[in-house]
């Protein structure tokens, strides 16, 4: 006799959910859920955060160029309107928003802040922001004092 698993449709999921595969799945949700609040007390109710829902912000990269401070933000599916590029101080800020209206999302949305903190002073006037296939560029010109300068070595 062969014993047939049992798929059942979880209200929001696209996917069958097999329950079936051990009788014992109720209590290793519960206990995942346990080690979840030890690891975060209270859940995140203390703090604010929704207990269960996790912030997100997008991944950074952050290099130097002879002239310039480069930084590229991942930010897929998102639109111009939704994004904001600031300095405050030394500190690079990118902020924004990504909504959704779908019935199912597993990319992250909602509001998001990366403040990154520049090596070298630049000029804040002259930074140009660009943003295409999803990838935001933001163009740090780096200040005269900040310039590497190659001094001429002298043999005596």
């Amino acid at each position: 006799m062969k014993l047939a698993k049992h798929h059942e449709m979880t209200k929001g999921s696209l996917a069958p959910v097999s329950r079936a595969i051990s009788p014992f799945w109720p209590l290793r949700r519960l206990r995942n859920e346990m080690e979840r609040l030890f690891e975060e007390p209270f859940g995140g109710w203390l703090t604010g955060e929704t207990p269960g829902i996790e912030a997100w912000m997008p991944v950074v990269n952050v290099y130097e160029e002879k002239n310039n401070i480069i930084v590229k933000a991942e930010l897929p599916g998102m639109k111009k309107e939704e994004l904001e590029v600031y300095m405050s101080g030394d500190n690079l800020n990118i902020a924004g928003e990504r909504k959704t209206d779908m019935y199912r999302s597993e990319w992250y949305f909602g509001r998001f802040h990366r403040n990154i903190s520049l090596p070298v002073s630049v000029k804040a006037e002259k930074i140009e922001a660009h943003y295409k296939d999803g990838i935001l560029t933001i163009i740090c010109p780096k200040t005269e004092e900040a310039k590497r300068r190659q001094i001429e070595i002298k043999v005596d």
